[in-house]
């Protein structure tokens, strides 16, 4: 039996060495029983294709766009396109329209290039016209009007030290404009005239109208009085802020009325002065000048009045010397915040060039050339 055992065992071992036979070499030799390496090949790398579709645009919402894509694969060209929602678009806001565009000024050409629709230069001691573009249409002047305001309150002779309180009254419910000076604040005649001349305040304005003889209306009757006596004819006052686009000059009479203002060296000192101190209620408040000019060393000027207001455009009109001569400016109408004070640069150069004996006039009309 012991025989027949090893017999089987012996049998056993020979099948499973003719399965295995690389197994058991290394198995004797005392190796490791080698293990054959899986290769494994690279798959084709497949480029995507883009599928050119054309999408008419009738079928589009209103909320989408197309996107053209192009791409390059395998050296090839695709071109396709998308939808894409589309941004909302924002209202488109018109351009403001002038009294001066909405009458056609600004079709209007000149030699200078001036931003304003209306412009004037005059020999202050002379009168003599020296520029002159459409100068005599009346137009919306804005707070230029705060120069008859303190003409109107300077020739009342009211006492200038009486305080003026600010009320509801002198709020602007028409332009909605800002004001430093709260309702209830209270300030001397002097310094509301003083800051609606250099800073353009306009409840300083109102307040300096209200408080005259006979209130607000008895001023305004005042204001145009005083115009005809200068021979203003084309001008007319509805209150003594300018916010209203009723109150309207043209720019031939604006200025006789800077000419006749200049005569009070009041009006002279608070219209260019650079800044000043009030102290309405208590609290020290300090305005500046509305004009950037009266900052300038470069310029000479012993009077002047800014204005603006959506009908108006920007406004300027002062007196100044120029090559040692005294000139009225006056610009109305003018396209851009600072375009007023562009164009009076502008003019001073052209003035400076001519010289006063070869300076030739220039006068221009809506719809006409240089003449």
């Amino acid at each position: 039996m012991l025989k027949s055992a090893l017999a089987v065992v012996t049998t056993l071992l020979l099948v499973l060495a003719g399965a295995f036979p690389a197994n058991a070499q290394s198995v004797e030799r005392g190796k490791k029983p080698l293990v054959k390496k899986a290769v494994f090949k690279k798959a084709p790398v497949k480029h995507n294709v883009v599928v050119t579709k054309h999408v008419a645009r009738g079928s589009l919402d209103h909320r989408e766009k197309l996107v053209k894509k192009t791409t390059f694969t395998n050296g090839k060209r695709r071109v396709v396109y998308q939808r894409v929602s589309a941004a909302p678009s924002l209202p488109v806001v018109p351009p403001i329209m002038t009294a001066g565009d909405l009458a056609g000024l600004n079709l209007t050409q000149d030699p200078l290039a001036l931003r304003s629709n209306v412009a004037l230069v005059i020999d202050q001691a002379s009168s003599q016209v020296l520029f002159e573009k459409n100068a005599s249409i009346a137009l919306p002047i804005a707070s230029v009007t705060k120069l008859m305001t303190s003409l109107v309150v300077m020739e009342a002779h009211q006492n200038m030290e009486e305080v003026l309180t600010v009320t509801d009254d002198d709020v602007d419910r028409e332009k909605h404009s800002s004001s430093r000076l709260r309702v209830g604040a209270q300030l001397s005649r002097d310094d509301m005239l003083h800051i609606a001349l250099m800073s353009s305040e306009n409840r300083a304005a109102s307040a300096l109208g209200r408080n005259y003889p006979g209130g607000l209306p008895a001023f305004v009757i005042a204001m145009n009085a005083k115009a005809r006596s200068l021979g203003m004819m084309d001008t007319h006052y509805v209150d003594s802020t300018g916010l209203s686009s009723h109150n309207v000059a043209s720019a031939r009479d604006l200025a006789k009325l800077v000419v006749a203002a200049y005569n009070y060296p009041t009006i002279r000192q608070y219209s260019t002065d650079a800044k000043y101190m009030v102290e309405p209620s208590g609290h020290a408040v300090q305005y500046g000048s509305s004009n950037r000019l009266v900052l300038n060393k470069d310029w000479d000027i012993g009077l002047q009045k800014t204005g603006y207001i959506n009908e108006a455009g920007h406004c300027l009109v002062m007196l100044t010397k120029v090559e040692g001569r005294s000139v009225v400016m006056v610009f109305l109408d003018s396209k851009g915040k600072l375009s007023h004070v562009a164009d009076a640069a502008r003019m001073r150069k052209w003035l400076s060039e001519q010289g006063p004996q070869n300076l030739t006039r220039v006068n221009l009309h809506a719809h006409a050339d240089e003449s």
